[in-house]
């Protein structure tokens, strides 16, 4: 009797066949996003190291599967977050708030937002701040908060700590450094974009640029937890990221392997002379490429991987902390460092990878294997990011 009870109550038939409650996952296809599938590729200089550096010593590396973003993120897309903490605070304040059976409180997003409401007037400039009689935001508000774990601490045999010392929370103003027009060009009329290039709609489609590394990084924790919100009870996904310094390396080279560029050529221009990206031509022809500044985010040719800009137009941001020797160091395998600065680390150790080059960069910088680095807390006109999504499985186009 008691046999049969136990046969019965675990629904089995007495055979190993694993646990037959499990959910499906047939995976996602995020949107703006291209496929770049598990391979072996080489790092290291594609041409002549004029600057005789040898930071990228050559060697094979092979990158697991992962999504990545078509474009640099562009103004539009980074609106979205920031419009989000606005109105995140604004919620909290009016107390727009929903209870679940849990007794858990939260965002009751269907509420309307009264921007009229006084108990919103600490959002906005006041008193002596007001310029023109004009309401306008007080963008330092606006800090995101979100949490990380610290698996590299985690994992560590000397680590014997408990659950919290690797849960790290962080604080981060989002609202992107406008200024950077006019602070990183001096004597240089650049006032008209720090006033509209982040807000007008002639700029929507451009990349978002001023952001540090910091904030790109609570960029991806938004887009994670935006995504997550959204499916709900389906099984968890890999969280949204910088790519690492690696997998930037074999997206941009688009599949042709020791090639300079990202087009697969050794040349800057097509067969009928036009220059193939958005960099500082010559000794300063800037718009003989058709972009003075930044351009769209998708103009000019993809690389065959369908990727727009990975040389020119804004420098971009990895998950990789720079080392001049880091190659003589990394594993052949997925390859990374990562150093988690704090403020009062020396500035050294704040050095974080980028890659690309820039719409104010030389030649020498849009090349796929050369490497560059800024600190982490660092605001450019000439730096955004895009992000990168770990793929689960073998190949998206396996049949199971």
């Amino acid at each position: 009797m008691a046999f049969l009870f136990t046969a019965c109550g675990t629904g089995e038939t007495g055979q190993l066949v694993g646990v037959m409650d499990r959910p499906n996952f047939t995976g996602i296809n995020p949107y703006g996003m291209e496929y770049i599938r598990s391979g072996t590729f080489h790092i290291g200089q594609s041409d002549q190291d004029i600057y005789n550096d040898f930071m990228q010593r050559p060697m094979a590396v092979s990158i697991v599967g992962f999504f990545v973003d078509d474009t640099e993120i562009t103004n539009n897309e980074y609106r979205q977050f920031v419009h989000y903490v606005r109105d995140s605070i604004a919620h909290v304040t009016l107390d727009h708030f929903k209870e679940d059976e849990d007794g858990n409180q939260t965002i009751d997003w269907e509420y309307e937002i009264d921007w009229s409401d006084e108990l919103l007037d600490d959002m906005y400039f006041q008193g002596d701040d007001v310029f023109a009689g004009k309401k306008e935001l007080d963008t330092r508000e606006l800090v995101y908060k979100y949490e990380w774990k610290d698996w590299k601490k985690a994992a560590s045999p000397q680590f014997k700590g408990k659950r919290t010392e690797i849960i790290n929370r962080e604080e981060v103003s989002i609202y992107p450094d406008t200024l950077v027009w006019i602070r990183d060009f001096a004597y240089s009329y650049n006032e008209p974009f720090t006033r509209n290039y982040f807000w007008h709609p002639a700029f929507d489609d451009y990349p978002v640029v001023g952001v540090n590394w910091k904030m790109a990084k609570a960029f991806c924790a938004w887009r994670t937890n935006l995504w997550n919100t959204f499916r709900g009870d389906e099984p968890n996904t890999e969280e949204y990221r910088l790519p690492t310094e690696h997998e930037w390396e074999y997206a941009a080279r688009g599949g042709h392997d020791l090639a300079p560029y990202p087009w697969g050529g050794y040349g800057l221009r097509n067969a009928k002379g036009c220059l193939l990206a958005n960099f500082k031509p010559g000794r300063g022809n800037y718009p003989e490429d058709g972009g003075h500044y930044t351009v769209k985010a998708d103009a000019y040719f993809p690389n065959d991987y369908g990727l727009y800009n990975m040389s020119g137009n804004a420098a971009e941001w990895t998950e990789t902390a720079f080392f001049e020797n880091a190659h003589f160091i990394v594993h052949d395998n997925n390859p990374d460092i990562k150093y988690d600065a704090k403020e009062d680390d020396p500035a050294v150790y704040k050095r974080k990878v980028i890659r690309g080059g820039s719409w104010k960069d030389v030649a020498y910088y849009l090349q796929t294997s050369t490497r560059h680095w800024e600190y982490q807390d660092t605001t450019k006109s000439y730096i955004g990011f895009r992000c990168a999504l770990t793929f689960l499985g073998r190949a998206i186009d396996d049949a199971n």
